[in-house]
């Protein structure tokens, strides 16, 4: 008889006034349950190993209270009765697979503690309520209020049972997809039902591709391609060629209408555009994961920004956490270290009715809530001051909002290699590889609906800045002794995207079997397509590995040699000695079939301008005027982020007598390039500006106009 591992049950409460259940009650009234008249919450902790009553209650001493405003206590689930200490209660854990730092934090500080354990952790959230809620308003607060059915579950009066990760017997085994002769229904129906976002003239590429080299995919070539072609890496819609009607761009609507033939919007008004000034100081752009531009005479800045607009729409504490951890990974991938964040923020109405809210979606109260707190979150642990953005509200952001987020960053110049050689090893440092945002990459490629959040509730992951800050400091030590030759970030799409972009021109073999992961149980192809963050792929020489090993351990941060590049422009895949994967590069880079679109301008319909009255009053008016979420001041949201961290910031995003204006932009000096070294300096520093602009609202009138209004 196998003896089963004890699971423990910690609960952390405050001895002081809890401040978060008056949090909790607002928000249960902002949903229409005023009947909850008092509420208490407390911290759960599960964790699962050969430990003692008593060595689990020193650990919760030592690691998970602050003894002077907290309390806790330590009992084995199996003793746990479902008796409530008030009128209900709710307890809600994140589900299974889905990140949860605190949770891996309090493992890793154990094994400090005991390097001998083997445990995991679950952590969670007790809520005890007071009034007289019914059935219906239970299942509101637990279900809506209390918890994202994407990411976490809930149970109502009665305590939770924690899901630990198992093992899945098909580990290590790649399924191979009956693809050659497959009709078109039957490929659409493939398309549809493993996630994949391609259309019917994509999916025979594939078939042909497959009919030449005279055999069925695997389920990771699938996925690989999906992945690669998906309109979140490959841009298809900027890159398809498009026949326009209609009149010249920045003529009159009503000019006369012309045929056009434009070879892919971004090849013709964006890359043409900067090709043919290429200012001096441009470094590099569109070759790597951000821009890079000069700086002064010895240090360069890369800049990055990218929507993470899906993702925030079903979770939006994770969309918007991982979307700056995106960034700052894109930063990282340029080899530069962050010394800036910004986030441009628009959400559907707050005071919009729930009866308005589309089926499906989160309230834009919840939305925003949660995107701010994400942003926050990311920035401020990672020590990246948040110094500019914007927030705005308008109606047709409500399921889908924007979360623009972008990140600075200050490198020496010429300090960023690409020049991967034959035999250099693919190198893998960060955090584990788990089934966090699988699909990710072609769930954004997709349109939106109310089944969105049930269908591609796995495509959502949660961030963890503390893990990518160790990562950040890893790389610019590295960087700085030139231990690697090129770098690149674990983004949509995972290793498949990395190595696979990488390996381009040149050729790759990898070991899944040699990527850590976070629980046992994956198959190959959720090893090479998981979106885990804070994870980054290096190509480093040999004779280099041991120094680039040693640095990482010193920052605690895990790193493995999963692979090498060879000159055979294939990508090759094996796990233990299985050939899961064996295709061209040329093909998964440049087989998809490009896209033709037709484009006719439809000038938008004007509104009716109400007339004003013949004797407004204009004191209510311009009290209304302020009032607008759109014009009332966003201080509240803007203390929430460190813009003084790094000590750079020298124009702050509020300024005045009173620190209440917004500024223009916000100024920094990196603190980097001040020294008595720099001795080419004049009598002043040199510094960068940084903001944005944004008007949706003009958009409705006349978007060309509303692009040049922005810019300006």
């Amino acid at each position: 008889m196998i003896e089963e591992i004890p699971i423990f049950r910690i609960e952390v409460w405050s001895s002081q006034c809890d401040g978060n259940g008056n949090h909790w009650i607002k928000l249960a009234h902002q949903h229409g349950i005023t009947s909850l008249t008092n509420c208490h919450t407390a911290r759960l902790f599960f964790i699962k190993g050969d430990l003692s009553l008593e060595a689990v209650h020193h650990l919760s001493a030592q690691l998970l209270i602050d003894p002077v405003i907290e309390t806790f206590t330590v009992s084995p689930t199996a003793s746990i009765q479902p008796t409530l200490p008030a009128d209900h209660m709710i307890e809600v854990t994140l589900l299974p697979g889905v990140t949860d730092p605190a949770a891996e934090n309090l493992v890793r500080a154990a094994k400090l503690m005991n390097p001998a354990l083997t445990a995991q952790a679950v952590t969670g959230q007790l809520f005890l309520l007071e009034g007289s809620l019914t059935s219906q308003e239970l299942h509101l607060l637990a279900h809506r209020v209390f918890s994202n059915p994407v990411i976490q579950r809930a149970e109502i009066d009665q305590p939770i049972t924690p899901s630990f990760m198992l093992g899945d017997q098909r580990e290590g085994a790649a399924e191979v997809i009956h693809l050659c002769e497959a009709d078109a229904n039957t490929l659409l129906q493939l398309s549809e039902a493993r996630c994949l976002a391609l259309d019917l003239a994509e999916m025979r590429a594939i078939q042909a591709y497959f009919q030449r080299e005279e055999r069925d995919p695997t389920d990771v070539e699938i996925e690989m391609l999906a992945q690669t072609w998906s309109e979140h890496c490959g841009h298809k819609t900027f890159k398809a060629r498009v026949t326009y009607w209609g009149p010249l761009p920045g003529t009159a609507p009503d000019s006369p209408p012309v045929e056009q033939q434009i070879d892919g919007l971004f090849a013709t008004y964006i890359r043409r555009a900067t090709e043919q000034q290429m200012k001096p100081w441009i470094r590099s752009v569109f070759v790597d994961n951000a821009g890079i531009i000069a700086f002064d005479e010895c240090w360069d800045l890369a800049f990055k920004v990218e929507t993470h607009n899906h993702p925030s729409a079903i979770e939006p504490f994770g969309g918007a956490n991982t979307g700056i951890g995106g960034v700052v990974r894109d930063i990282l991938g340029v080899s530069a270290r962050p010394i800036a964040n910004t986030d441009i923020l628009c959400f559907g109405p707050p005071d919009l009715p729930e009866t308005d809210v589309p089926k499906g979606s989160l309230h834009p109260r919840r939305i925003a809530a949660g995107v701010v707190h994400g942003v926050e979150d990311y920035g401020n642990k990672m020590g990246i001051p948040t110094v500019n953005g914007a927030v705005l509200y308008h109606r047709d952001y409500t399921a889908n909002p924007l979360v623009f987020c972008g990140c600075l960053g200050l490198l020496p110049h010429n300090s960023h290699p690409n020049r991967i050689q034959p035999g250099d090893l693919i190198i893998l440092i960060g955090g584990g590889t788990g089934r966090d945002g699988l699909h990710g990459a072609t769930f954004s490629s997709k349109e939106m609906d109310q089944s969105t959040s049930e269908t591609s509730g796995s495509a959502v992951q949660i961030g963890h800045p503390i893990n990518e800050k160790q990562v950040q400091e890893v790389i610019v030590r590295a960087r700085d002794e030139r231990l690697y030759s090129a770098i690149t970030d674990c983004g949509a799409g995972g290793l498949s995207s990395a190595v696979g972009e990488m390996s381009r021109g040149m050729g790759a073999r990898v070991h899944l079997e040699s990527v850590p992961l976070k629980y046992p149980g994956l198959r190959p192809w959720e090893i090479w397509l998981s979106e885990a963050q804070e994870r980054m792929v290096l190509a480093v020489s040999p004779a280099h590995w041991p120094q680039l090993e040693t640095i990482c351990a010193g920052q605690n941060v895990e790193a493995v040699c999963i692979g090498e590049f060879e000159a055979t422009g294939r990508l090759r895949l094996f796990y233990q000695d299985n050939c899961v994967a064996d295709i061209s590069l040329d093909f998964l880079h440049d087989g998809i079939p490009k896209r033709h679109l037709e484009a006719v301008w439809t000038p938008p319909v004007a509104a009716a301008v109400s007339d004003l009255p013949d004797q407004p009053d204009l004191t209510s008016s311009l009290l209304a005027l302020l009032a607008h979420p759109n014009i009332s001041s966003k201080e509240a949201i803007i203390r929430r982020y460190d813009h003084e961290v790094q000590g750079g910031t020298i124009v702050k995003p509020l300024v005045g007598v009173d620190n209440h204006g917004p500024a223009d932009a916000a100024v920094l000096i990196p603190q980097n390039t001040i020294g008595p070294s720099t001795t080419y300096r004049q009598q002043w520093p040199t510094g960068v500006a940084l903001s944005a602009g944004i008007c949706p609202a003009y958009t409705e009138f006349d978007p060309y106009a509303m692009a040049w209004a922005a810019i300006d």
